[in-house]
C-alpha cells in the first residue's frame, strides 16, 4: 500500500524555544485582552487564545491551528 505523500516530515536540527510543541504557557503572553483572552506568541509567530488554556498540561487548539494566527497585530 502507498505512503501518504501529504503528511508533514520532520526537519532534523529543528528546535524549539518554547517548553513544548503544542502547549500554550505563561511566559509566551505579550498582551491579556478582554474576557480572558491572551496574545501569545511562539516561533511561527503570536495567536490569540484563552487563559485557562496557559499551563494546563494539554495542547492548544488555537496555537497549532494555523487559522487562528494573527495575520497582522
Amino acid at each position: 500500500m502507498a505512503k501518504n505523500k501529504t503528511s508533514r516530515r520532520h526537519i532534523t536540527g529543528t528546535s524549539i524555544t518554547t517548553k513544548s510543541w503544542f502547549g500554550s504557557h505563561a511566559e509566551m503572553v505579550v498582551e491579556e485582552l478582554h474576557d480572558g483572552l491572551v496574545v501569545c506568541e511562539d516561533d511561527r509567530g503570536k495567536y490569540v487564545t484563552h487563559s485557562n488554556r496557559l499551563d494546563n498540561g494539554l495542547a492548544d487548539p488555537n496555537r497549532y491551528s494555523i487559522e487562528k494566527r494573527l495575520r497582522q497585530y
